[in-house]
Parts: C-alpha cells; sequence; structure tokens
C-alpha cells in the first residue's frame, strides 16, 4: 500500500465516517420528524407509511444486489455515486411541495443510502492492513451507534426549529462534505479480474418484489383507501393485502426454486441447510422485528399522547441507543467467556423484559420520561449484547470461503426485519381508528380529538408492543438451541477464528488475508446495521 498503509487508511475511516453520519441521522432522525412532515403536508396515513417504510424497502432490497454490482463497476465509484445520489435526493426531499414528492425523494435517497452501506465497510476492508482492520471496523460500528443516538435529538431540534425541511436541511451539507473528503482520499478500486460470476437479475427482481408485496400486505392503511361521509365510512381495495400476501409466499417459492438452480445465485440457499446456520439467521431476524419499531412507538405515543415537541421525542427515546452502544461495546469481551448462546438468549430476554415493560407502563394520559426510559433501555440494551455473539456464531459456523455471503444474508435479513417490524407497528397502531383519528395520530394532534379514539390508539400500541415481545421470547427460543459447539476457539489456537469485531459489519479478516480463493462478490457484501 505504500503511503497509504501509514496514515492514508485512517483518513479514508474518517471520509467514509461523515457519510455514515449522513447516512444514519437521516434514518434515526426521521422517526420524530414524522408527525410534523405529517401535518405540513397534509399526508394521509397511507402517504405517512410510505415515507417511511418505501425508503426502508428500497434500501434493503438493494443491499445484496448493489454487493454484487461493486465488483462490476469497482467499490469507489459505486460509493462515490451513492453519495452524490443520497445527497441530491436528501436536498430535494427538503425542497418536497407535497407528500407525494417527498415519498419519491426518499426512495431515490434510499438508492444512494444502500450504495453507501453495502461499500462502506468493504472499503476499509480493501484499505486496512490486517493488523488495524479490527480497530477501524469497531469505530466504525462506534460511529454508526452514535449517529443513530443523535438521530432522533438533531433529527427533533431541526425539526422544531425549521419544520418538516429541518432533517433533510441538516443532512445536505454533511452529505456535501463526504462526497468532497471521499473522493479525495477513498482510493481507486478495480473491478473484479479474472473470470467474473454473472449478475443474478432474477434474483435480484424477485428479491424486490417479495418484500414490496409483504409490506404492502402487512400495512393496510398503505393499500387501502378509507372515507367517511356523514355516519358512513367506506374501505375501498380492502382485499388488495390478501392478495399481496399470497403473491409474497408465492414468489417466495419461486425465489428459492431460481435460487437453487442458478450456478451464481444472489443467495447460496444451500447455506440454510445446515441448521446452525438457519438458527443464527432465524434468531437475526426475530432479533430485528422485535427491537426495531420500539423507537416508533414511544415517539408517536409521547406525541400523539404527550404532546412532546420533536426534540422532547428525540430526547425520550435517546436511552434505546445509548442501551444498544453500552452492551455492544461489552459484548466483545464476553464473548471471550461465553457462549453464544448464553449471549445471544440473555439479550433477547432482556429486550422481552424491555417490551413487556414498555408496554404495562403506557397510558393515555402524559407520564413522567423515567417511566419508560428503563425499559427503553433495556430494549436497546439487549439488542446490543445480541448483536455480537450473535454474528460470531454465523462466522463460527460457516465456511471460511462463504463467511461474506453469509454475512450479506445476515445484513439482508436484518434489514428486512427492521422493515417488518416498522410495518407491523404501523398497521396495528392504527387499527380500528377512524379516519380523522389515523390522521392525527399521524400528525401527533391525536390528544385534543375524543377520549375513546386516544384510548383505542394506546391500547392497539400496547398490543404492538406485547406482540413485539412474543417475538422476543420465539428468538429467545431459537437462540437456547444454538449448538454448543458454536463457541470461539482457544487464544491459542492457529485455526482460522471468527471476527471479534462488532457484527453489524464483520470484517472477514481471514478470508481477506488469507482465503485468496474466496470470491471478490462474497467478500463485497458486507454492510452496516
Amino acid at each position: 500500500m505504500g503511503e497509504l498503509s501509514v496514515r492514508g487508511p485512517w483518513r479514508v475511516f474518517a471520509a467514509t465516517a461523515v457519510g455514515v453520519v449522513a447516512v444514519f441521522l437521516n434514518m434515526s432522525g426521521l422517526t420524530v420528524a414524522l408527525p410534523t412532515i405529517t401535518r405540513e403536508l397534509g399526508a394521509s396515513p397511507g402517504q405517512a407509511d410510505w415515507i417511511l417504510l418505501g425508503y426502508m424497502l428500497v434500501t434493503t432490497s438493494l443491499i445484496l444486489v448493489f454487493g454484487r454490482i461493486a465488483d462490476i463497476v469497482g467499490r469507489r465509484r459505486l460509493y462515490l455515486a451513492g453519495l452524490v445520489v443520497f445527497t441530491a435526493a436528501t436536498g430535494l426531499a427538503a425542497l418536497s411541495p407535497s407528500a407525494e414528492f417527498l415519498i419519491v425523494a426518499r426512495v431515490v435517497q434510499a438508492i444512494g443510502a444502500a450504495a453507501v452501506i453495502t461499500n462502506n465497510t468493504a472499503l476499509l476492508t480493501d484499505t486496512f492492513p490486517p493488523k488495524t482492520l479490527g480497530r477501524a471496523l469497531g469505530w466504525n460500528v462506534t460511529v454508526a451507534a452514535v449517529a443513530q443516538i443523535a438521530g432522533p435529538v438533531v433529527g427533533g431540534a431541526a425539526t422544531e426549529l425549521l419544520g418538516r425541511q429541518g432533517l433533510f436541511v441538516v443532512c445536505v451539507p454533511i452529505g456535501l462534505i463526504a462526497i468532497v473528503a471521499s473522493a479525495l482520499v477513498v482510493p481507486p478500486t478495480r473491478p473484479t479480474g479474472g473470470v467474473r460470476e454473472p449478475f443474478d437479475l432474477p434474483g435480484a427482481a424477485l428479491s424486490v418484489a417479495i418484500l414490496t408485496a409483504l409490506v404492502l400486505a402487512m400495512t393496510p392503511g398503505a393499500t387501502t383507501t378509507t372515507t367517511t361521509t356523514g355516519t358512513t365510512t367506506t374501505t375501498a381495495a380492502g382485499w388488495l393485502p390478501w392478495v399481496c400476501g399470497i403473491a409474497a409466499a408465492a414468489l417466495f417459492a419461486v425465489f428459492v426454486l431460481v435460487q437453487t438452480r442458478r450456478s451464481h445465485p444472489l443467495v447460496d440457499v444451500a447455506l440454510l441447510r445446515t441448521p446452525a446456520i438457519s438458527l443464527v439467521f432465524a434468531a437475526v431476524l426475530a432479533n430485528a422485528v422485535s427491537g426495531y419499531a420500539v423507537v416508533l412507538l414511544a415517539s408517536l405515543h409521547e406525541q400523539a399522547v404527550g404532546g412532546a415537541t420533536p426534540l422532547e421525542a428525540g430526547v425520550l427515546v435517546t436511552p434505546v441507543a445509548v442501551g444498544t452502544l453500552i452492551t455492544s461495546a461489552a459484548a466483545g469481551s464476553l464473548f471471550g467467556r461465553f457462549t453464544p448462546r448464553a449471549l445471544t438468549s440473555v439479550g433477547m430476554a432482556v429486550t422481552a423484559c424491555g417490551l413487556l415493560g414498555f408496554s404495562l407502563t403506557l397510558s393515555a394520559t402524559p407520564a413522567p420520561p423515567q417511566t419508560t426510559a428503563p425499559f427503553l433501555f433495556l430494549v436497546g440494551a439487549g439488542t446490543g449484547l445480541f448483536m455480537t455473539p450473535s454474528t460470531s456464531a454465523l462466522m463460527l459456523g460457516v465456511p471460511a470461503g462463504r463467511r461474506g455471503m453469509a454475512n450479506g444474508l445476515r445484513s439482508t435479513l436484518q434489514n428486512v426485519g427492521y422493515l417488518l417490524s416498522t410495518a407491523l407497528a404501523l398497521a396495528v397502531t392504527t387499527a380500528g381508528l377512524s379516519a380523522p383519528a389515523q390522521q392525527a395520530a399521524y400528525e401527533g394532534t391525536l390528544n385534543v380529538l375524543a377520549s375513546g379514539e386516544l384510548h383505542r390508539f394506546v391500547a392497539n400500541i400496547r398490543v404492538t408492543g406485547f406482540v413485539l415481545t412474543g417475538i422476543a421470547v420465539a428468538g429467545t427460543v431459537i437462540c437456547l438451541a444454538f449448538p454448543t459447539s458454536l463457541r470461539p476457539p482457544p487464544r491459542d489456537a492457529v485455526a482460522d477464528p471468527a471476527p471479534a469485531t462488532d457484527p453489524s459489519t464483520p470484517s472477514d479478516t481471514h478470508n481477506h488475508d488469507h482465503n485468496d480463493h474466496e470470491p471478490a462478490a462474497s467478500r463485497s457484501r458486507r454492510a452496516l446495521p
């Protein structure tokens, strides 16, 4: 690497860290800004759903796809293009005159964010020497976690000061700095040489179609139109969610069939035939579904019931991110003392306790923040404790030459979980509410309507919390089924150990150093959470 190996890698880290901050501030900050955006743009409940879900759907769909495309066009080129698209779309989002325009801008934003997320860790893996790569990836995760913590507070403050444009206005200059810095210091990368694996276009198209149909099935408000005339309420296209659910199941069956018959599939279905690996994947999905939506639920509750401002709501949900940051930092040292089965099952159990406590303490009257804060902290702490050992368990159970692909699939499943968690929360919390009450719930003004609607809304949030608690309990059971063979090797072992970095960005360091036979396409599939 020449001079790059001395100081250059940390310059690359600093430049890419700015891009990580821009993406994660935007992602976590929108949760508390949604009521203001809905209110000022006059968005319908279905449009408000898609302001959140459209971004998550596109980002999740493109994680594996962009991992393959990077091998064709080069990681640096795709990363910079992603930053440009993300920043330009963020500017358009700030200028959005309508909800429809904002949804389109958010979809374009998601395309750029997916390119950034997919290539960030791979660029660091290509740039850093083996002896410092683990430290760099650990700091990379820390930057993402801090941005997630700051997102609700920054988003809330910016929204309170500047209105619906606030969060996007803050993210635009950060994106511009990331573009300039990355263009100056990120070293060029060349497309993969030798025999290039063909891009699995049918697999990519099917994966996007499956996720879209699944989200439409789980979010009736996004596919139905409710109109109220006098005392009569009419719902149009109420059958569409059922059709979408059937379509999602059929498309999934076709996807599995296509993947098993392709020489170079987007997803290696053979990985799922190993029970230990399947259990880890199932646990990752359960953890993501159970814990992710709690921030959205708490934010909607505080603004709709307590009349909290966006900034106050942002501060109230920070215990989740703080808990994640603290326990994810501690999990690395605990992994050497306890098995992945022990750590992951305890993490999922702690998440379940936090969700149960949060659900039981909700009420239709404003409550002091200390009522829910300890339980929100437990949800985050359980998630942080789960993440590192779960990914390490995956790396221990997967052959060295497949670790990159396995981690790409893990990252995709994790994001699918986030998407399903959000869709579930949005669908259940507004179920049974009248059209005006649904609108008020999204706008954060439900407390001015009849108390009956407010009590139903709170009951719906509580039911959502109980459902998420059940999923966390199921995840605990799955973790307890992990085989005891999934444990770190002795410290003096010569065999290829699992990466000890945070699971949200496993480095696959040993593949990078010693396993030159691993396809570059596999090595590139590394993504942030």
